[in-house]
């Protein structure tokens, strides 16, 4: 039998990147989309995980635009 691969390990909850948080993230976004919401965000890696408040939060503060970007492609 061969030994389990990197698929089969445990996920390991990541904190969630705003500052002054560290609750365990649920969603994954995009730094850049991030940075809409949140200013001070560090500068590490492409992903940026967020914590089930702030997810929400950031998609409050971005739905007008999100809704733009739908109406215009």
């Amino acid at each position: 039998m061969t030994p389990p691969g990197p698929s089969h390990e445990p996920e390991v909850e990541e904190p969630c990147v705003v500052p002054g948080c560290g609750a365990p993230s649920v969603r994954h976004l995009a730094l850049a989309e991030a940075r809409k919401a949140f200013d001070r965000l560090p500068d590490k890696g492409r992903r940026a995980p967020l914590c089930r408040d702030h997810y929400r939060e950031w998609k409050k503060t971005t739905k007008l635009a999100r809704k733009l970007d739908r109406i215009t492609w």
